[in-house]
């Protein structure tokens, strides 16, 4: 019984330290890959500090300084979480865990997907607030509560579209946007369509009295 556990214990011990130089070799390679994603941050932002991005589109009112630097935060963050991840799957496999490899590939194939999804809704948020300011000048002339009124719903509106968008591109619930966006463009189409017939039908009733007047003749 006594050579039986020793035997154990001697095994495990052999296996211990054996284990050591891959677990501290990992190690090395995860705190160099927590190194690099933060330099590759700080550089990122510094970057985007120098061409003052968040100035520019404050001064042309495409979006606040908040929301840009907001925008830029996450953007950045997604990219430093990215490089962990690229230097995470070696630490994972000097570990012998390769199984939490698989699992980290798939995350990582779908980080592209995010970041995309992330420039979108900066765009769209830009292109909104740009909508915003083209229709209040436009029909300024109309009033300041009326203007104000098609100015947040023109910017409500595409950022709603943004948003499904965005859904999309993350691959969330993709079928059920479809539908959605689908039920949208017909309900505006036949919107338009009573809309049209409603409010045409005296031109319309004239334009055949006239053509019967024509023909009479």
């Amino acid at each position: 019984m006594f050579e039986t556990t020793n035997d154990v214990l001697i095994r495990f011990w052999i296996k211990f330290i054996n284990y050591i130089p891959d677990f501290f070799g990992g190690l090395l390679i995860l705190l160099i890959g927590l190194f690099v994603s933060t330099v590759l941050k700080k550089i990122l932002l510094t970057i985007l500090a120098f061409f003052r991005v968040d100035a520019l589109l404050n001064r042309t009112r495409l979006a606040t300084q908040k929301e840009v630097r907001l925008w830029q935060e996450v953007l950045t963050e997604l990219v430093k979480w990215t490089i962990i991840i690229l230097f995470l799957i070696p630490t994972l496999e000097t570990w012998g865990l390769s199984k939490a490899t698989s699992v980290l590939n798939q995350f990582l194939f779908y980080l592209p997907n995010v970041i995309v999804a992330v420039v979108i809704g900066f765009v769209g948020i830009i292109i909104s607030n740009l909508a915003s300011d083209l229709v209040k000048h436009s029909v300024n002339s109309l009033g300041a509560t009326s203007a104000n009124t098609l100015s947040a719903f023109s910017k409500s509106t595409i950022v709603f579209f943004t948003i499904l968008i965005m859904m999309n591109q993350l691959g969330v619930a993709q079928d059920l946007i479809r539908i959605f966006f689908t039920g949208i463009v017909a309900m505006i189409a036949i919107a338009g369509g009573l809309a049209f017939g409603l409010g045409g039908k005296d031109v319309a009733r004239d334009l055949l009295e006239d053509l019967k007047k024509k023909l009479g003749k």
